[in-house]
């Protein structure tokens, strides 16, 4: 998402500023995105200035659980599902 390119860029600003020591070269910030949209990605960070790093990842988790725990613990989407706010 877009927005994520300001709050990277504020929270590399933050930490530089606050915890960058004279000798420690600029923070570089890297955002890991579900699937690539390379034109938005490009407009996104098109005359931002501080280095920002963008790749797309997968996960092989769920392939990695041991058998029998296979059903017992939940699901990817139910775990989105727990972390969304709860809306009233």
């Amino acid at each position: 998402m877009p927005e994520y390119v300001g709050k990277t860029n504020f929270y590399l600003f933050a930490v530089d500023d606050q915890l960058r020591h004279g000798d420690d070269k600029l923070s570089i910030g890297r955002l890991l995105c579900k699937t690539r949209n390379k034109v938005i990605a490009e407009c996104a960070l098109r005359n931002l200035a501080t280095p920002i790093g963008v790749a797309r990842y997968a996960t092989k988790l769920v392939a990695s659980v041991p058998a029998e725990l296979r059903g017992r613990l939940p699901s990817p989407r139910e775990i989105e599902t727990e972390l969304q706010p709860k809306r009233r």
